[in-house]
C-alpha cells in the first residue's frame, strides 16, 4: 500500500477534559468524540480563514492537520483561547508525519476524508513509521476532481471565507451551534445568501499556474489553484459566469464544471447565479 507524505501539513493532538467543549466553541464544525473526520476552519473575528484541515477523534484525543505555513499561528491562537481550560495542545511537527492513502492503512491514527467519494484517508504516524513514504499527487488529483480547494495549494490564509470553498455544503460549518470565532460574519452570509465566490473545477489547462486569472471573455472572474494534470480548482464569482464556454486561462480555452456536491449554479444569461 502506498502512502503519500504530506510535508506541507502539520499534525496537532489536542486532549484533556475540556478539549471537546472548547474546540466546539472555537472551530467552525461540530466537534464530537465520534471518530468521524470533519472539515474545520479557525477563523479571524472578521470571518476570514486562518487555518483549515480535518479534525477527528482517536485514542482519547482530537487529531488535526493544518498547512505548515500557518501551524505556528494556529498553535499560538489555540493556546490563547485555551485560557484556564484543562487541555493539552501539542504541535507534532517534530515528532509525527501527515500522509494520505487511497485505502485505509493499519495504523493508529487514520481518518477517512468524507467530503466526497474517492478522497481517501488522512494518516498521522510517528516520524519513524513514515520513512518509506514518498511524495505523490494522488491526494491532489482526488481533491481537485471533487472540487475541493485547500489552503496552501489553492489559496492563502486570510484570503477567503468558509463559503468560498464550500465548507457550508460539506459539513465544515455548524449553523445550529452557538457562537464560535467569526460566527457572526459567516452566519450573516448564510442567511442573507450573499455567497458568490465558489469552487469551480477547471480542466484543459495548457498554460497557467496557481494564482492566474480565470477569464470569461475579457473579464476576470476568479483565480485558479494549483494545476495537476491540466486540472485545478478555481475560486470564482459564479454570478459572473453566464457563458462557461467563453472561459480561458492564460489566453487558452478551458472547460468549467461544478462539483457534484454543489447546490449552486452558474449565472443565467442576464441574471444571477442559482444558490440556495
Amino acid at each position: 500500500m502506498t502512502i503519500e507524505k504530506r510535508a506541507d501539513r502539520v499534525a496537532f493532538r489536542i486532549s484533556g477534559p475540556d478539549a471537546t467543549h472548547l474546540m466546539h466553541d472555537v472551530l467552525t464544525p461540530p466537534v464530537l468524540e465520534d471518530g468521524e473526520a470533519r472539515w474545520f476552519a479557525l477563523l479571524a473575528p472578521q470571518g476570514k480563514m486562518l487555518a483549515e484541515g480535518l479534525i477527528g477523534w482517536a485514542d482519547g484525543a482530537h487529531w488535526l492537520d493544518v498547512p505548515a505555513s500557518v501551524a505556528e499561528n494556529f498553535f499560538k491562537r489555540m493556546k490563547m483561547y485555551r485560557l484556564r481550560a484543562k487541555m493539552e495542545i501539542e504541535m507534532l511537527a517534530e515528532t509525527h508525519a501527515v500522509g494520505w492513502s487511497a485505502e485505509a492503512p493499519e495504523t493508529a491514527i487514520v481518518h477517512r476524508d468524507g467530503r466526497g467519494e474517492g478522497l481517501g484517508y488522512r494518516v498521522i504516524v510517528p516520524l519513524a513509521e513514515a520513512e518509506d513514504w514518498a511524495e505523490g499527487t494522488g491526494q491532489a488529483k482526488a481533491r481537485i476532481a471533487a472540487g475541493i480547494a485547500e489552503m496552501g495549494p489553492d489559496f492563502d490564509a486570510e484570503d477567503g471565507f468558509p463559503h468560498d470553498i464550500g465548507m457550508d455544503h460539506l459539513g465544515g460549518v455548524d449553523f445550529k451551534k452557538g457562537c464560535y470565532v467569526g460566527q457572526e460574519v459567516v452566519s450573516r452570509m448564510q442567511h442573507r445568501g450573499t455567497a458568490r465566490r465558489r469552487p469551480v473545477i477547471v480542466s484543459g489547462i495548457t498554460e497557467g499556474a496557481r494564482g492566474d486569472a480565470l477569464m470569461i471573455g475579457e473579464k476576470s472572474v476568479g483565480t485558479i489553484g494549483s494545476v495537476v494534470d491540466g486540472t485545478a480548482v478555481a475560486i470564482a464569482r459564479i454570478d459572473k459566469i453566464a457563458d462557461a464556454g467563453a472561459a480561458s486561462v492564460a489566453g487558452a480555452p478551458v472547460s468549467l464544471a461544478l462539483p457534484e456536491w454543489a447546490r449552486y449554479g452558474f449565472a443565467t444569461p442576464g441574471g444571477d447565479s442559482e444558490d440556495d
